[in-house]
């Protein structure tokens, strides 16, 4: 009796039959960059992604298919998953005819094969057919790390990882179990590749981002609740931003950044069509100096002239940002003929300014948690569009997020740790009383000196340490 007792069973591959989700509306205006990431590494099939009508991006195939770690765990995943799902044909071919596993190219992808070799990794001949699977899974384990920056920090990676990890999967005892759980619930695993999951019917858990990080997370007995994450603002929203330029003659963002976040502007800036932002003039930055320092970088990350004004304040306890954003947008108005401004601002004070300018257009851009409804109501009975930054995906702006706290950290470090270790060495010399030649000093130098390396302990202290020492 071989390893799974699926000797005689024949099993024909099939797509997945995927349901339809509960309503068109369900899990609405999600992303699909998550879910495209993960079939490809768990090695959906190129002509899911090339169908039109399926949720992967082509695009972010042909991306990961030239990175060499992604393409690894793909093929992994593909020849693993190619083995469990026709073992018993296999097995009697392997048996019966003696070929190997690289000889069955109607059941093995050979192709896998072959790429695997060419990344540097060599699937042996002549072994039991659970044994390759045992192989596939220590080379999956031993890799999949390799693919960790593919994901935004923001997700939790053990989640991801364990997807890919088959649970005691060295062991034969391992192995049957899940191949059991994988053909006992066959179609309803995303497009019947093998994942470590528990299995239920949930349709394709590959629908979007939204839907696959709800579940990604609730396995795991964890909630995912910053949805803007895996989301976007709604087409109708985008295309109201959009007339609203294209009506115009020259526009101009003003932004409060006392009053909104340079994050969530970013992303939904990196998130509009880029024909319509030609038309934007430039943005101007009205800022205190007591606010988030992201705002001075954001000319790095959007593609379109930034004017920062930073406002000193004559009292520490009162801002001046108000009446300059006001007297700049009027200037702006009446001396360099901007018809229409997007305000970017949360402050209902700002209704003072739209209603005293009624030959200019207005759109404004606001928070949810900071408009408050006598707010909602002046602008909707003004006739007067607005929307949420915090409904555009947020996922493209941790690059500026990243930045902002690298800039950070190395502002403080290089306010709070100052070491020369040259004056280091002089001191250690007087302190010893070591008489030692120039060629001597170099040589301790660069065995001792030059390797120092960093700790952080469980504290978060720093240490400086010398190596082997």
């Amino acid at each position: 009796m071989n390893l799974y007792d699926f000797k005689d069973m024949i099993v024909y591959f099939t797509p997945a039959v995927q349901p339809v989700e509960a309503s068109v509306g369900y899990y609405k205006d999600s992303t699909y960059e998550l879910i495209s990431t993960v079939a490809f590494l768990i090695g959906v099939p190129l002509k899911i992604f090339e169908n039109g009508v399926e949720p992967p991006d082509i695009d972010v195939y042909h991306k990961l298919n030239n990175n060499k770690n992604a393409r690894i765990i793909r093929n992994l995943c593909r020849l693993r998953t190619a083995v469990e799902r026709n073992f018993g044909k296999i097995f009697g071919i392997m048996s019966l005819e003696f070929k190997g596993l690289t000889s069955i190219p109607e059941y093995v992808p050979i192709e896998c094969v072959n790429q695997l070799a060419i990344d540097g990794i060599v699937i042996k001949s002549n072994q039991k057919l659970g044994q390759y699977i045992i192989d596939f899974n220590r080379h999956v384990s031993d890799r999949i790390n390799n693919c960790k920056d593919l994901f935004p920090i923001w997700i939790t990676w053990s989640y991801i990882k364990d997807l890919f990890i088959m649970p005691n999967g060295l062991t034969e005892d391992g192995i049957k179990t899940a191949a059991e759980e994988y053909y006992a619930n066959l179609n309803y695993y995303p497009y019947q590749m093998y994942i470590n999951w528990p299995p239920a019917d949930e349709g394709n858990i590959l629908y979007n981002d939204k839907k696959f990080v709800t579940l990604l997370y609730q396995w795991n007995s964890d909630k995912f609740t910053d949805l803007s994450k895996v989301s976007d603002a709604s087409a109708l929203t985008k295309h109201n931003i959009y007339d609203f330029i294209a009506m115009s003659e020259k526009t101009v963002f003003v932004v409060d950044c006392e009053n909104s976040d340079p994050y969530r502007l970013c992303a939904t800036i990196r998130n509009l069509d880029e024909q319509f932002l030609t038309k934007i003039s430039k943005i101007i930055l009205f800022d205190d100096v007591n606010t988030a320092t992201a705002w001075s970088i954001l000319a790095s990350f959007v593609n379109i002239p930034i004017e920062h004004i930073l406002i000193e304040r004559l009292k520490q306890s009162k801002s001046l940002v108000d009446v300059k954003l006001t007297a700049g947008t009027c200037k702006e108005f009446y001396q360099n003929n901007v018809d229409s401004f997007v305000i970017v601002s949360s402050d209902s004070d700002y209704w003072g300014l739209i209603s005293s300018i009624p030959e200019a257009n207005f759109l404004v851009m606001v928070e949810h948690v900071k408009m408050g409804a006598d707010m909602k109501n002046a602008l909707f009975n003004s006739g007067i569009f607005y929307c949420f930054i915090d409904d555009f995906y947020s996922g493209n702006a941790n690059e500026i997020k990243v930045n902002a706290l690298k800039r950070e950290v190395r502002r403080y470090l290089e306010q709070s740790v100052r070491l020369n270790v040259n004056l280091m060495m002089e001191s250690a010399y007087r302190a010893t009383r070591i008489d030692m030649s120039a060629t001597e000093k170099k040589q301790f130098y660069d065995k001792y000196i030059k390797p120092m390396y960093i700790e952080i302990d469980e504290a978060g202290n720093l240490l400086i340490l010398l190596k082997g020492y």
